[in-house]
């Protein structure tokens, strides 16, 4: 995973004019005045930021020393299985601890330390092994295998390597104010959508412990600069409540979080903290995931040139639905993603243009496309306005050609009106392909509904859902651990709660529905040959999921309950075929037929318009 930070310099000039010695005299005077006061006003800020900073410090060196001892228990000649266990649990909870900061100022190194236990594959090529304490976990639990004793010691060895770059940025780079309340805000929502979820922990399942020692860590962060209540009785529930499978995300989320979410953003207002903004998915001043405006459409846009206007999106629906674009004139973005249809066409796959023949993959919903860094099934292209270039140019899906479309346009005075309002250029002679693939991109971006009876739910108004549906959510969340790959709240595989990056799965999709024989699709191992990312496929959204039958990128399942069916035995391998990266947990999820219907029926909740 890249993580790109950009930091801006601001530097504040200062141009004084001396008229005479006496408005020198005076400038020195409320020169001295300024500084004095602004001496004495900072001095509070620095003292705070230097205590969190040093408090950090400490909880890193408590976290390497439980390693450390850890480390020592794993290469005893008389392991102990059941102690190291125990102080396994005790090194993770070390690092809730610090996790607020860790994943905030140093996810390169929490990556390592913290990440998923399956290989990534950065988009330059780069080989990212698994590692840190997750991988530990699989060594430990449900048994520990002495044969893996090495890989073990590793392992730890690996999480003390990190720690030192913890050390690093907290002892020596500077903590801003606005950073801790970024941050705290971020890890709570990293609680509801992975750290309750069991996201980290899968085979210990310590979810609502841990989580609960996040929370503490935030609120005394946070109380040098006021309270936010609700840490306590938040706290208290986690603990009181500590059965992962019958744990009530719905009331946790909607009953705690939410309060100290808006809590924590409340309090930052108050101090008029200066926050410094940049462009990202969740917004900055969004008091909960569930807010109407918590989502930047234009987060994954090219550059702010390409940013949503009313004008680009009337344009890019009319250039969405005109059959020019393609080479023979029969075919528009909407022969496939039509409107009626959640922006798909109901088909296992259509057909080539101009042809009998299949297209390779089923049609995906466009809708909310716009909230994902990387489009297709394979992620093949990192933007919507790659993403119409490379379908109009496609020769199979429209055949067309960008340079003669734009030719055509350029003849239609109707177009020549509408790109003008669209992109208001001096002198304009001609249409820039740019245009239309923004225009299409930007009618995509308004493609974003939140607005379900799920989200009314959490919004507040629990006669949105009925019992089967919240029962439905605390499964999916839960027990079923869906959510810990479609992640709350936009349901796809964009990862929280930083969301820079899109999950490419394997779970063993079958070529048939009843059959024991995978899809010979390659998925992403077509664009990027590791070996990893052979039938994996970027995980979609299940928003709409109702409306989008049939499923997988082959279209192989035609009902909801054949998908769930699917799951419930364990994905692919579940099913009898060998897949040896299967990503998916292949151990059976002994879903019973109410509990099936349960999470159907709050799947069908998630539908927007």
């Amino acid at each position: 995973m890249r993580i790109l930070y950009r930091i801006r310099l601001i530097s504040i000039y200062h141009r004084v004019v001396i008229v005479n010695k006496w408005c020198w005299t005076i400038l020195v005077i409320m020169m001295v005045g300024y500084v004095f006061f602004s001496c004495t006003e900072e001095k509070p800020k620095a003292a705070v930021e230097l205590t969190i900073a040093q408090n950090l410090l400490a909880q890193v060196d408590s976290f390497s020393a439980l390693c450390r001892g850890l480390q020592a228990g794993a290469e005893s000649s008389s392991v102990n299985e059941a102690m190291l266990r125990e102080y396994f649990l005790r090194v993770r909870l070390a690092f809730k601890k610090i996790e607020w900061a860790a994943e905030y100022f140093e996810p390169t190194a929490s990556r390592v330390v913290n990440g998923p236990p399956v290989q990534e594959v950065e988009l330059s090529g780069v080989v990212i092994e698994p590692g840190g304490l997750q991988v530990i976990e699989g060594l430990l639990f449900p048994a520990y295998d002495t044969a893996k004793k090495a890989e073990l010691i590793r392992q730890i060895g690996l999480l003390q390597r990190d720690c030192t770059k913890y050390k690093t940025h907290f002892g020596n780079i500077d903590i801003l104010d606005w950073q801790v309340f970024d941050a705290a805000k971020l890890e709570l929502f990293r609680i509801e959508t992975l750290g309750i979820t069991g996201f980290d922990n899968p085979l210990s399942l310590r979810s609502m412990e841990e989580s609960a020692a996040s929370l503490e860590s935030v609120k005394n962060a946070l109380s040098y600069y006021g309270e936010v209540g609700g840490f306590d009785s938040a706290t208290r529930y986690l603990r009181g409540n500590t059965d992962f499978n019958t744990f009530n995300m719905a009331e946790f989320i909607t009953g705690y979080c939410d309060a100290l979410t808006t809590g924590i953003t409340d309090l930052e207002g108050k101090l008029k903290i200066n926050i410094t903004l940049y462009n990202r998915l969740l917004n900055q001043d969004a008091k909960t995931l569930f807010d109407t405006s918590a989502f930047n459409v234009n987060a994954y846009a090219p550059d702010p040139a390409s940013f949503i206007s009313p004008e680009k999106i009337a344009l890019g629906k009319i250039l969405f639905a005109d059959v020019s674009l393609s080479g023979d004139g029969t075919r528009s973005c909407q022969s496939c993603h039509q409107p009626g249809k959640a922006f798909t066409d109901g088909l296992v796959k259509n057909t080539n243009i101009g042809s009998k023949a299949l297209l390779a993959r089923n049609t995906p919903t466009l809708l909310n496309a716009a909230l994902q860094p990387s489009q297709f099934y394979d992620l093949r292209v990192r933007t919507l306005e790659d993403q119409s270039l490379t379908v109009v140019q496609n020769t199979v899906e429209m055949h067309g050609s960008m340079r003669l479309s734009v030719q055509r346009l350029w003849k239609d005075t109707m177009y020549r009106r509408l790109f003008s309002a669209a992109f208001p250029v001096a002198g304009r002679t001609g249409i820039d392909t740019l245009e239309v693939m923004n225009a299409l991109g930007s009618y995509v971006r308004s493609l974003v509904f939140l607005n379900s009876r799920w989200d009314q739910y959490m919004r507040g108004n629990k006669a949105a859902l009925n019992t089967e549906e919240v029962n439905g959510f605390n499964l999916f969340m839960g027990k079923a651990k869906c959510g810990t790959c479609h992640y709350m709240p936009l349901f796809n595989g964009n990862f929280p709660p930083r969301f820079v990056k899109t999950d490419a799965e394997v779970i063993g999709v079958p070529a048939a529905a009843k059959g024991a024989m995978i899809d010979p699709d390659p998925g992403r191992f077509a664009i990027v040959a590791a070996e990893s990312f052979r039938h994996a496929f970027k995980t979609p959204t299940v928003r709409n999921a109702a409306s989008t039958a049939p499923y997988m990128h082959n279209g192989v399942f035609n009902t909801l309950d054949e998908v769930m069916d699917f799951y419930n035995q364990g994905g692919g391998v579940g099913l009898g075929i060998k897949i040896p990266n299967q990503t998916l947990p292949f151990d059976k999820l002994d879903l019973n037929e109410n509990e099936r219907k349960e999470i159907i029926a709050f799947i069908k909740s998630l539908d927007s318009r």
